[in-house]
């Protein structure tokens, strides 16, 4: 199951110091694409468990940790390596192609 994240001190705890890659989730509750993405995230957290993290960050909750990214659009996945944004995806995209960069 993804992480919620829910501060800024938690995101640098859990996304930039980890010591695996982390997949980042930027939703909104109200966001209709983002509730179309949410079951796809839960699976791919599930099936990479113990290889990739996979968090959510809610941007009404902390919206300061979206904005230092750049988020402007929602649903968006991050993909961080070694504390490093390395790849990013806005809005829905099908499973396969999440797995692809992942892999």
């Amino acid at each position: 199951m993804a992480l919620m994240i829910t501060s800024e001190d938690m995101f640098r705890t859990e996304v930039l110091e980890s010591d695996k890659p982390v997949l980042v989730d930027f939703f909104a509750t109200w966001c209709g694409p983002c509730k179309m993405l949410a079951p796809v995230v839960e699976e791919i957290a599930a099936e990479k468990a113990g290889q990739v993290k996979v968090v959510k960050l809610d941007v009404d909750e902390v919206g300061g940790v979206a904005m230092d990214y750049g988020v402007m659009s929602i649903p968006t996945l991050i993909y961080f390596k070694n504390g490093e944004a390395v790849e990013t995806m806005v809005g829905f995209r099908p499973k396969e192609a999440i797995l692809d960069i992942l892999n």
